[in-house]
């Protein structure tokens, strides 16, 4: 039996029709939305937490959303050691969750960004990444306002010795320059993972990633992943 993929609704949420479109259509995978009230998700097998405005960004970025019916389910789903990507505001989500350790700040130029940009994979120690191969560089779009990944040093220095750093902002070469850390994150990362390895948050946009003809297809890297690993489990 194929994997069911949950892509859940917030009030705000502007990417979870991309992200449905990348995973029904694109990657052929059984896919189903879930309405922020929903609570049941006993036949979901990977939760995929989008992008957007989840309740317009009051107070902080996702701060609102995690207190929305769905997120104990979140929660209690990824405990149980299943799968859970965050996209954007989806990561901003799981941090305010406690699902990922850190904050989003603003970006350092206080300016809105949506671009194309690169991303170096550090791990393939991730049912994300299992089939990306480390310091692979992929074309990953980004649009936000408060993607400046912050957390102190003594944490910082267990996700870098814990292998939880997944993605960092790089140049197209792969080197993690100040100039490719457009919103000043942190050590340049752009995407990290929990210890157990099940949950990952990342800023730049995979699901926007999956067509060749408006970019860049290397979104489907991570997809694929995904896929084959839930294949095998």
């Amino acid at each position: 039996m194929s994997a069911t993929f949950g892509v859940i609704v917030f009030p705000g949420s502007n990417c979870d029709h991309d992200a449905y479109h990348a995973l029904a259509h694109i990657m052929n995978a059984k896919t189903k939305f879930l309405w922020h009230k929903d609570t049941d998700l006993s036949d979901i097998d990977f939760l995929l937490v989008p992008g957007g405005f989840s309740y317009g960004d009051y107070l902080r970025s996702g701060a609102i959303a995690r207190f929305s019916p769905i997120m104990q389910s979140v929660i209690d789903f990824a405990q149980k050691g299943n799968p859970v990507l965050g996209i954007c505001n989806g990561f901003q989500i799981l941090l305010e969750a406690g699902l990922l350790p850190g904050a989003m700040l603003h970006n350092k130029d206080l300016r809105f960004v949506c671009k194309q940009t690169h991303l170096r994979c550090e791990t393939s120690n991730t049912l994300f990444t299992r089939n990306i191969k480390k310091n692979t560089v992929l074309q990953i779009p980004v649009a936000h306002g408060e993607g400046n990944y912050f957390t102190d040093q003594d944490q910082l220095k267990e996700l870098n010795d814990n292998d939880q750093v997944v993605f960092r902002y790089c140049d197209a070469d792969g080197n993690a320059t100040e100039e490719a850390n457009f919103n000043g994150s942190v050590d340049n990362i752009a995407g990290i993972c929990n210890t157990q390895r099940n949950v990952l948050g990342m800023m730049p946009h995979p699901e926007r990633a999956v067509e060749k003809i408006i970019g860049s297809d290397d979104g489907k890297h991570i997809f694929k992943s995904v896929l084959n690993e839930l294949a095998v489990a």
